[in-house]
């Protein structure tokens, strides 16, 4: 397949590189900015608080997970030409009917809860300015203004400030509450807690740090950036690396912080994004208010990454899926189209912008629908497993060229986060109150 990259796109040239550098670094940094949302920071600070250091493995062992999930998905469009719908349209159109439910309840649920979020740290730290409601509208309507009007070049600068913003903030913190580096070194052998459910919750925060559907997005970010052959495919496991090695470190970090500053001191907070909020509570008590506040800019970078990361990646994603069940014909052309971002200019990619913006500001100001949040929760708990399981499926038959098929360690990556994440789902499906769901 020849080389389609748009300069006017991404500012690369047209020719692809003679070895990996790291000044293409890109996607990667995309992918690890949304995957590591405030839910991923408060699970790992929990488990730092529950657990000290004991469970830093843990983490570890999830950043690897998602590498092989990640590094799956680049390599799929990479080597085929194609996007992820080929591979899964060609599977059957069971796998159609699944996307189509999940992304639509699932984006009502999210925008909701993405706005939210990001919404927490700027009343924290703008208290008397307005309710949170309008400033979790305020949030959508700039995340999708944002998207609305830029490609992806200027989205990829705009997530690699923030991510650096996220970066100095976390280390930061780590350093600030002076970890125990010899725990810290033992926390990274294999040991589970003495707790009840300790290997649930363990495997739950290893299928938890970083990322859902955007490890699916990955390869839609890999094609925008102008990587649209297998001339690339060195330069994009590298960037997979990048991100992952982020992502590590963003959760060690807080684990750090949540086994110092909590652990030590028996402090617990809640489990939802509020627990930020009550984290700078406790370190303006600790260190000041200016570190209180430096934390609060970090929250934020967290909580509007991962909102315009999935503006922007799920809508990417939603296009390339109109566009197949409209124009099957069309297909063909697809690894061109996306590379030159017109995509980001489709009716698909903007209808499905203002679907995760306005719908769900109801649910800012009634609450969310039970039904609709055990949907959200049982479908979003499916969708890893179907990820793992049809990237296997894919990447072992002749839908893959021969040399870009999976070898035995991609092998068992993909099974190990195909069992996790399945195993994972089974839990969440039976922790759901059915009966009150009838």
């Amino acid at each position: 397949m020849a080389d389609t990259t748009d300069k006017t796109v991404t500012g690369e040239t047209n020719s692809v590189p003679r070895k990996s550098s790291w000044r293409y670094i890109g996607p990667g940094i995309v992918v690890a900015a949304t995957g590591v949302g405030a839910g991923d920071l408060v699970a790992t600070l929990i488990a730092g608080s529950n657990f000290g250091y004991t469970l830093l493995w843990a983490a570890v062992i999830g950043c690897l997970v998602k590498i092989s999930l990640a590094e799956a998905a680049g390599r799929w469009h990479l080597s085929t030409g194609s996007t992820l719908f080929d591979g899964w349209a060609s599977l059957g159109r069971w796998t159609t009917w699944f996307f189509a439910v999940y992304v639509v309840i699932w984006g009502f649920v999210y925008g909701a809860a993405a706005m939210s979020s990001s919404a927490l740290p700027l009343q924290a730290l703008f208290p008397d300015v307005m309710d949170l409601e309008w400033w979790a509208i305020a949030c959508g309507l700039v995340g999708l203004v944002f998207v609305w009007f830029n490609k992806y070049a200027v989205f990829e600068k705009v997530m690699t400030v923030l991510v650096g913003v996220m970066f100095v903030v976390t280390v930061y913190l780590a350093i600030r509450v002076t970890p125990n580096l010899p725990d810290a070194f033992a926390g990274l052998l294999p040991v589970l807690p003495d707790e009840k459910d300790s290997i649930l919750n363990t495997l739950g925060l290893i299928g938890g740090v970083g990322g859902t559907i955007t490890l699916a997005a990955y390869g839609y970010w890999v094609n925008a950036k102008g990587w649209t052959n297998t001339g690339w495919m060195k330069v994009m496991r590298l960037d997979n690396r990048v991100a992952y090695l982020t992502t590590g470190i963003f959760v060690v970090a807080m684990l750090f912080v949540g086994a110092e500053l909590l652990h030590s001191a028996d402090v617990a907070i809640a489990s939802g994004d509020k627990g930020l909020v009550q984290l700078s509570d406790i370190l303006e008590d600790e260190y000041g208010p200016a570190t209180a506040k430096f934390f609060l800019i970090g929250f934020f970078a967290t909580s509007f990454t991962s909102l315009i990361g999935v503006w922007h990646g799920v809508s990417l994603m939603f296009a390339d899926f109109v566009a197949r069940y409209r124009d099957r014909e069309a297909a063909a052309g697809s690894g061109q189209e996306v590379a030159s971002g017109s995509r980001e200019r489709s009716w698909p990619f903007r209808v499905y912008l203002l679907w995760l913006t306005f719908p769900p500001m109801v649910l800012l100001f009634q609450g969310q629908p039970f039904r609709l949040v055990i949907l959200y929760g049982v479908l979003g708990a499916a969708f890893l497993p179907f990820l793992a399981g049809t990237l296997m499926w894919l990447l072992n038959t002749s839908r893959t060229p021969r040399e870009w098929r999976n070898g035995p360690l991609s092998n068992g990556m993909l099974a190990i986060a195909g069992l996790l994440f399945l195993v994972l789902c089974v839990k969440q499906i039976w922790d759901q109150p059915w009966s009150e769901f009838f």
